[in-house]
């Protein structure tokens, strides 16, 4: 538990910390950032989607509204790349992607992955190479020989590109860095698809996340008594939350509630005072790393007996994959956020 732990806090930490940099398996841009000339080009072809409909539906020689099968040239993080026409062989090392590839139904096409993915990822096979994502062993994945690897920036903290040697030997290394916002995690599910050649499922999951969105966007929009909400990343002592910037508080607006800590930015540390003194009506968590019972540490900590959510009983535990890994999957969070914050409203939500 406290490995898992020490992963999961280097993930939020790595998010709230560090710009698009290096490669490596989950990385984050700074909300406090400027805008990158990557998140430049998404911002004016996400403008030019509203106009003329979505990038996979393309007029294309044969015909009209066939899904573009073009491989990307460049990845997430506007490295240029070359895809293979087939992917067979695939490495992943970063647990978002691997969600990913393995609801495409690709578990049987990876040959390894970080440590971490398995437990995410129950449709890995059993003799799966796994490699710890701060320290790869290069070698072991030359010898594998993949047409693909993606990665994000946890295998590569010192900002050096530590997979020189697997793109100089020809294999195809795909950079996803964790995004901040919705609208980038419906690209990173897309992008992922493209490369391994299935647009059109890629385009499927993407339109299962905007229909819950949409469902709840359009409940959220009529709640006039807004409740204030704290998510709670990890517990106090070392309590760890976000502000604006970040795709969780994207999802508490559209729920139609407020984030206590949205006069900040990014993933940021917070003080057990300022918590308290916030006085949330909601409290979330996502902890199931350092308390078996997160919900009862919660309502039993000394001091926050006053808090209005502890005081009235209203704090509820999220799933802790499905609220920190962003894919597809962050709507399954969405929907229990939902259900937690307003149980009324949302009541009718599948």
């Amino acid at each position: 538990m406290k490995k898992r732990w020490s992963v999961l806090a280097a993930l939020f930490l790595t998010a709230g910390l560090t710009a698009c940099a290096g490669t490596g398996a989950e990385q984050t841009q700074s909300a406090a950032e400027p805008p990158s000339a990557v998140e430049t080009e998404v911002q004016t072809e996400n403008q030019a989607e509203a106009q003329t409909g979505t990038p996979e539906e393309t007029v294309s020689a044969s015909g009209e509204g066939e899904m573009d099968t073009a491989k990307p040239q460049e990845d997430r993080a506007g490295n240029p790349i070359t895809v293979p026409e087939e992917v067979n062989s695939i490495i992943s090392l970063a647990p978002a992607t691997t969600q990913i590839l393995c609801d495409l139904g690709l578990a049987d096409k990876i040959v390894a992955v970080d440590t971490n993915s398995p437990q995410y990822a129950e449709e890995l096979t059993e003799d799966v190479m796994q490699f710890d994502m701060m320290e790869p062993d290069l070698e072991q994945i030359l010898n594998a020989q993949p047409d693909i690897i993606f990665v994000s920036n946890m295998s590569s903290q010192g900002g050096d590109d530590i997979f020189k040697s697997v793109r100089d030997a020809g294999i195809c290394v795909a950079e996803i860095p964790t995004s901040n916002s919705i609208e980038d995690v419906k690209e990173d599910v897309r992008f992922t698809a493209d490369c391994v050649g299935m647009p059109e499922e890629g385009a499927e999951l993407v339109a299962d996340m905007e229909k819950v969105i949409d469902e709840v966007s359009a409940i959220g929009q009529n709640i006039e008594e807004k409740k204030t909400v704290l998510f709670e990343i990890s517990p106090v002592p070392y309590l760890y939350s976000f502000g604006t910037g970040v795709y969780l508080n994207e999802m508490i607006e559209l729920i139609g509630a407020q984030n206590v800590l949205a006069d900040q930015e990014g993933w940021i540390s917070v003080t057990e005072e300022s918590a308290v003194s916030a006085d949330p009506d909601v409290i979330l968590t996502s902890d199931n790393f350092s308390n078996e019972d997160p919900v009862t540490e919660i309502l039993g900590r000394t001091g926050w007996e006053n808090v209005t959510a502890v005081k009235n009983g209203q704090v509820a535990y999220i799933d802790n994959a499905a609220s920190s890994l962003p894919n597809h999957h962050i709507v399954d969070a969405l929907k229990e956020m939902a259900k937690a914050i307003y149980p009324e409203e949302y009541a009718g939500l599948e």
